[in-house]
């Protein structure tokens, strides 16, 4: 993937960026077109109606290619928290019933959940496994008690990188007839997801990580089955049916669309979903599951020094193993510090360093870390 770096990502020019958990960099393309856009801004006659709304129909399409999903399932939003908070507010939850969550859980995927105990809804937060891991065993055993109306989990664990088996998570969520909520930012982009194949009942993401997109991008699917049984919990004007129609806007039809655009709040900022579409764009095109492999790949030499110098792993690196790596050596923030004064750019979460290569790291990236946290090891 060395010619996407290059013509890609130039910015990144003497420094390792490994952090795309966190912020992932925009290509190239994507800042010519937010460019291009912006300057058209200051003239808006350059962008008449249609032209821009024909962005977020395409939009949708991408983002239903992503997913093997339909158009119609997608709603466009500004973060994952917004499709998060519309799955606790939009389900049909009542006092007794229980959500069930993963305890270590990114807050934007427990705090919605938590609001919810003022209206009588229970939520356990499921216990970890001694490596800190969400416990699959636990939840699949505590589905078969019939109080529990939703699983909630993420796809990929933003602190340790941990991608649950969204096969068997699905299967038990079909079988029991609980809601299966994901929150699937820090694993689209480098984990393929076939909604077809695996249904879920409602996945939301933001576009600003693995997806390489401009912040203010991200999306909500809801399977088609869903969506007209659930009420939007906020009335956006483009919801209804007839508001395409700019001429009579003031019919005030009450009909909600029969698609997820019922579930959208407008304006959602054209310019970034413009750029979010030149991304998602390269993503497809190099594909998930190849940035994946790649990234994967790269984490060999961080790898093999940790085995070596006997630090341990914070992230499964088998089936459960993802594009984020976690360590954690003796001192690691001041690993951590050392590793900013060299020019590479991680994170440092839950007592771990963090690292996320993407589609442009390479290994001799990960070799020089590696290289660097042996002799930060040494001269403690």
């Amino acid at each position: 993937m060395s010619s996407i770096r290059d013509s890609e990502f130039g910015a990144l020019k003497g420094v390792t960026y490994l952090n795309s958990a966190s912020t992932g960099p925009l290509p190239e393309r994507t800042i010519r077109v937010l460019e291009r856009f912006n300057r058209m801004r200051g003239a808006p006659h350059l962008l008449p109606d249609p032209d821009l709304f024909a962005i977020f129909v395409e939009s949708r399409r991408l983002i239903a290619r992503l997913l093997n999903a339909t158009p119609d399932e997608i709603a466009l939003a500004t973060n994952t928290s917004y499709g998060l908070n519309l799955a606790a507010l939009a389900l049909p939850l009542e006092p007794g019933d229980v959500v069930l969550v993963s305890d270590r859980e990114f807050p934007a995927n427990v705090y919605p959940w938590l609001h919810l105990r003022q209206r009588g809804v229970e939520v356990d937060l499921a216990p970890v496994t001694a490596d800190g891991w969400p416990d699959e065993a636990c939840l699949l055993e505590r589905l078969t008690d019939p109080r529990v109306k939703v699983l909630a989990v993420s796809l990929v664990q933003f602190s340790n990188g941990y991608a649950v088996d969204l096969d068997a998570l699905s299967r038990a969520t079909r079988r029991t007839g609980t809601y299966l909520v994901v929150d699937a930012i820090q694993g689209l982009g480098q984990l393929p997801v076939d909604l077809r194949r695996t249904p879920v009942d409602i996945l939301s993401s933001g576009g600003q990580k693995w997806l390489l997109a401009p912040w203010g991008s991200g999306f909500t699917y809801v399977r088609r089955e869903l969506i007209e049984a659930l009420t939007p919990p906020l009335a956006g004007w483009t919801a209804f049916e007839g508001t395409d129609d700019y001429t009579q806007l003031t019919a005030y039809r009450t009909e909600f669309r029969d698609t997820a655009r019922r579930f959208e709040t407008i304006t959602l900022p054209f310019q970034d979903f413009a750029g979010f579409n030149e991304s998602l764009g390269l993503i497809l095109a190099e594909g998930p599951d190849r940035i994946g492999a790649h990234a994967r790949a790269c984490q060999e030499p961080v790898i093999d020094w940790a085995r070596r110098a006997d630090v341990r792993i914070t992230s499964p690196v088998g089936r459960h193993g993802s594009a984020i790596l976690c360590v954690a050596p003796p001192d690691a923030p001041g690993a951590y510090a050392r590793l900013r004064e060299a020019g590479v750019y991680c994170s440092l979460r839950e007592g771990s360093l963090r690292f996320s290569p993407h589609l442009f790291n390479t290994i001799g990236e990960m070799e020089r870390v590696a290289g660097i946290l042996q002799d930060h090891q040494e001269k403690r």
